[in-house]
């Protein structure tokens, strides 16, 4: 941390500042010029606030040197950080796999069509909600173990890996018996209690931005839970809420190359809840692609009109088969393959 002094500063604010450092953990330099005196403040200590300092008399302004997320950071793993899963799916090589199926499972009729369509496009893993997180308390919450059942027939059958999200710690154990990757969703980035849980497990994690979250706070979430000692993250770009209505949120495919440079973690884009619109899923697929994703969730339904969430933007199964052949021309181009 680089802390600059008001010109004129007088020697006891000075020695205030340096007080408070050294209070705060940290070793202390200071560089004296001619006009202003600069401390530096040197320690491995991740979860100060600038501000307690910033707003100390004398004190010009206060700049972090060193990211706060200490194990997400790209220096962690300057290599990148590589998540296999079965059937030989990676997440953060060449390869772009594609997680596709219903937000919801409704019935066994329903996912196995599904499954069997996104399957056939090309889709390496199966996604599907078990237990649902809705803004209404009357909208279909899911069936709950009824869907991990189904999901898991599903993806032994086909070949594929299963991904589901978990709402709540009580969940882990019976979610973890039946997928592939816990998903957290975005409601519950900062549900802290359950990172630290999902830090314990041996089993990937995938962690969805949050509505407003910055993209330190994503990274200082996956940091949650890598410092339990589960170091397969996968984040996950899934929109913001900004003051644009068009879409359901705004997809920030500059989340993606900012990602690559600041950690070593795979990150996926999820375009279906980005846009909330069917018509906008396909581009916005496309672009995360060529922007460098190294994976994408995107939700298809057999059929969407009648669907029991998500209706609107979810993709036909041609639709989604037409995507797949779009985008196994665009990653080439940017050194990836999606299969």
């Amino acid at each position: 941390m680089i802390v600059a002094m008001q010109e004129g500063a007088e020697p006891e604010q000075i020695q205030r500042v340096i007080d408070r450092l050294v209070t705060m953990g940290f070793e202390v330099h200071r560089s004296t010029g001619e006009r202003q005196t600069v401390l530096g403040a040197v320690g491995a200590r991740a979860d100060f606030d600038i501000r307690d300092v910033e707003v100390m008399p004398g004190v010009q302004e206060v700049h972090r040197i060193s990211a706060p997320y200490k194990l997400a950071g790209k220096s962690f793993r300057p290599e990148g950080t590589v998540v296999r899963l079965k059937h030989g799916i990676t997440l953060g090589a060449s390869q772009v796999p594609v997680a596709a199926g219903p937000c919801s499972v409704e019935s066994r009729d329903q996912l196995m069509r599904a499954a069997e369509a996104v399957s056939r496009a090309g889709a390496k893993l199966l996604r599907g909600g078990a237990f649902k997180p809705r803004s209404s308390p009357y909208s279909f919450q899911g069936l709950g173990e009824e869907a991990l059942k189904l999901l898991r027939e599903a993806g032994d059958k086909l070949g594929m890996a299963v991904v589901s999200e978990v709402m709540a710690i009580s969940q882990i154990p019976l979610m973890s018996a039946y997928v592939d990757v816990l998903q957290v969703g975005a409601r519950n980035m900062q549900n802290f209690d359950l990172l630290r849980e999902l830090g314990k497990v041996r089993k990937p994690v995938l962690l969805k931005r949050g509505i407003a979250a910055t993209l330190e706070e994503l990274l200082l979430s996956a940091e949650y839970i890598m410092a339990g000692g589960n170091y397969e993250v996968i984040l996950c770009e899934r929109g913001i809420r900004t003051f644009e209505t068009y879409t359901r949120n705004t997809l920030d495919i500059s989340a993606i190359p900012i990602i690559h440079k600041l950690s070593h973690l795979p990150i996926v884009a999820d375009p279906s809840h980005g846009t909330g619109r069917r018509d906008k899923v396909a581009p916005m697929a496309r672009a995360a692609v060529a922007a460098g994703a190294d994976g994408l969730l995107i939700e298809v339904h057999p059929d969407p009109d009648h669907a029991l969430s998500d209706g609107a933007q979810s993709l036909y199964p041609e639709q989604f088969a037409k995507l797949m052949d779009e985008m196994r021309l665009i990653a080439p181009a940017v050194g990836r393959s999606v299969a």
